[in-house]
Order: C-alpha cells, then sequence, then structure tokens
C-alpha cells in the first residue's frame, strides 16, 4: 500500500531522527507512547490509526520498529541519530560482514574506514544482497567486505539489532576489502 510505505518513512523519520517535528519526546531507549505518536501524527495531517500502525509495523519489510510488549510503546530498532540506549548487547558476528554503499564514497571510505557519521553505529549486513540493496539507495554500488573475525580479535565489539542488522562503531580501512 502505497500511504502506507509514506507513513513508513514518516514514522521512521520520527523515531530515528527528528521526534520533536511532531513533539514527541523518545524515553531514553527510543520507545515513545504510541497513542501520543497517533495523536501527534494525526495533528499534523499524517492521517493513521492504531490498526495502519500495527499493519506497517509488521508488514515493513526492513523490521525498522517493534512495540513494547503490550503495544503501548514503539521504537525505530536501529539507526537512530539522536541518542538513545537501544539495550544491545555485544555479539560474535559471522567471519564475514557486508557494506553497501555507492561508488562516490569509496575513495573516502579506503581512506577513513567506515565512519558512524551522524548515526549511533555503522550498519553492517550477514549477506551480499542485502548491502547491495542499500548501496542501491545512494547511487552506483559497491560491497564491501567486513574482516569481522579479525576485529574482534583486536576488541572490537558488535552488536546485533532487533532486526538483524550488525551495528559496530566503526570499521577501520584496513578490516575492508572491495567485493563488488
Amino acid at each position: 500500500m502505497k500511504n502506507d510505505e509514506k507513513l513508513g518513512r514518516f514514522i521512521s523519520m520520527v523515531l530515528r531522527h527528528k521526534p520533536e517535528s511532531i513533539g514527541i519526546v523518545l524515553d531514553e531507549y527510543g520507545y515513545t507512547d504510541v497513542k501520543e505518536l497517533l495523536k501527534a501524527m494525526n495533528e499534523k495531517g499524517k492521517y493513521i490509526d492504531m490498526a495502519m500502525l500495527e499493519r506497517i509495523v509488521a508488514e515493513n519489510d526492513k523490521k525498522r520498529y517493534s512495540f513494547n510488549k503490550d503495544h503501548t510503546k514503539i521504537r525505530a530498532n536501529q539507526g537512530h541519530s539522536v541518542a538513545v540506549d537501544l539495550q544491545l548487547k555485544p555479539k560474535i558476528p559471522p567471519k564475514i560482514l557486508y557494506h553497501g554503499t555507492a561508488t562516490i564514497f569509496l575513495e573516502s571510505i579506503q581512506k577513513k574506514g567506515l565512519l558512524k557519521m551522524s548515526r549511533q553505529y555503522v550498519h553492517l549486513s550477514k549477506d551480499i544482497q542485502t548491502a547491495v540493496k542499500v548501496g542501491q539507495r545512494h547511487g552506483k554500488v559497491v560491497v564491501l567486505n567486513v574482516n569481522a573475525e579479525k576485529m574482534v580479535k583486536h576488541g572490537y565489539q558488535f552488536y546485533l539489532s532487533d532486526n538483524g542488522v550488525w551495528l559496530c562503531e566503526k570499521v577501520p580501512c584496513q578490516y575492508l576489502s572491495v567485493e563488488l
């Protein structure tokens, strides 16, 4: 549904980057009250009800959002540019992870590594297909291999978000190689 996609993108922007744009507040863990979110969205002309919100959360292909147990609160699973504690515990990643980006960024990445930029973490994929999909959003795609096994041996920590995205603080260039 086209309207669900638009609303989903708007919810993502609000819960990850600009909660103040509709006058809501995120708690320290990134959650906001569902009733307040729905009310604020409707006041901004983004007409949505609980059934629509539940459908958007359930059907989002990237599993970007999650409810608390009783569906009274909602948050984005990762990708925040605002400071929140997602309560992630360090996990041992697969030996190789992947990062999709545009070729225009490759030279800079090869010099500086992967940096979180305005987000809390660098986002990594467990498979090439997902990395390609992510990279295509920014232009001609290049996929980078991340030697996660070596990074762990050198003391770097990885986290796995609720929607299966691997996260880390940074990936120095010596752990990167070009896949595609």
